[in-house]
């Protein structure tokens, strides 16, 4: 597998329509049969499809995942953060459990219209299937994840055969009703659309605000940058820097000659986000975290037709809990060094200790 590496290469080929997420069908293989339930979400994920199916998807998506729904979050997610700020203890504890990771997994619990209650077996869940893309994966790590793939699914279904005969004013009733051309969700489209707004949208979300927490404190960074004319800047600039995301990868459909390489169709290249959002022909000291450097566009959150659609909810997460953490914890500071994560798909934390 060859490497793009530089802004230039990554976002061109992000949106060259020569390369896409779906294997070539001729080189597609069945996979194995202990993995059948988490193959069965894959093969109807948002996220792995390809035109014209991927179109389809995303535009009955698009109308429940609406920027008003996500906008309508904003005081929820407000008084999340200032609950769960006053729980925390008085000793060293781990950020990433008390706060990191809870805003945007009960945030998503609220978005589906799913119980807070269940926020603890989502997380597992969510964790389970993600490990998945983690280095080295082991046959316990894939048995694991095929049963919460399997619990996850008869969970959602469930919960959408409930939804459909008592619709309420959330995300699961909106994806149930969202239709084009006389097009609707099925049911393993359902499932897998829900399955990705939580594991994709919560993991990234929680490495963002853990990343984003662990470089302010070591930076020493003057949280005046957190006042609401910086904030916007700084939240890109936090993405830039340490982004949750360092690798998505796209197959050849046909070949070709890009930057100087020739593909074959079924050959795979990788497109290295953290290399690209660190391009000295783009950003002048760019290995620096700056967050009042004047904006440009960081490839965080992918491009193209796959530009991440839980983007906007992730800004919003981190637009607000960031500015609320330090504002109520302004003596806030490491308490040990930051433990990063065994993978290569997710860039985040397992372990951010601080202390107030």
């Amino acid at each position: 597998m060859v490497a793009a590496v530089s802004n230039r290469a990554v976002r061109a080929l992000f949106r060259d329509r020569r390369f896409g997420r779906e294997e070539p069908p001729e080189r597609a293989t069945q996979g194995p049969s202990h993995l059948a339930p988490w193959l069965a979400v894959e093969a109807h994920s948002l996220l792995e499809a390809e035109p014209p199916r991927h179109t389809r998807l995303r535009s009955l998506v698009m109308r429940a995942f609406t920027s008003r729904a996500i906008s309508a979050l904003q005081l929820t997610i407000e008084t999340l953060c200032h609950d769960l700020i006053k729980a925390f203890p008085d000793g060293p504890f781990d950020l990433l459990n008390a706060y990191c990771t809870q805003v945007p997994v009960i945030t998503i619990c609220r978005l589906l219209g799913v119980p807070e209650a269940m926020a603890p077996d989502l997380l597992q869940w969510s964790h389970d299937m993600v490990a998945m893309y983690q280095a080295n994966r082991k046959r316990d790590t894939e048995d694991q994840a095929a049963r919460s793939s399997q619990e996850f699914t008869e969970f959602l279904q469930g919960y959408i055969k409930l939804r459909r005969s008592d619709p309420r004013d959330d995300l699961i009733t909106r994806l149930i009703s969202a239709e084009e051309e006389g097009e609707k969700l099925s049911l393993d489209e359902l499932v897998a659309t829900c399955i990705l707004l939580l594991n994709a949208g919560h993991e990234a979300t929680v490495h963002s605000l853990g990343n984003g927490v662990k470089t302010l404190l070591q930076t020493n960074t003057n949280p005046d940058v957190l006042a609401a004319d910086g904030i916007d800047a700084t939240i890109e600039e936090i993405l830039r820097y340490d982004p949750p995301l360092h690798m998505f990868t796209r197959y050849a459909y046909e070949d070709s000659e890009v930057f100087g390489h020739s593909f074959k169709r079924g050959d795979q290249v990788a497109l290295l986000l953290g290399s690209a959002n660190r391009d000295p022909a783009i950003w002048e000291d760019s290995n620096t975290f700056q967050p009042t450097r004047p904006t440009e566009i960081n490839t965080s959150f992918g491009g193209g037709i796959h530009f991440c659609l839980g983007a906007p909810l992730a800004r919003l997460e981190m637009r607000i809990a960031l500015p609320i953490l330090f504002e109520s914890c302004p003596n806030l500071q490491l308490a040990a060094p930051p433990v990063y994560s065994d993978s290569y798909h997710f860039h985040g934390l397992n372990q951010l200790l601080v202390k107030i």
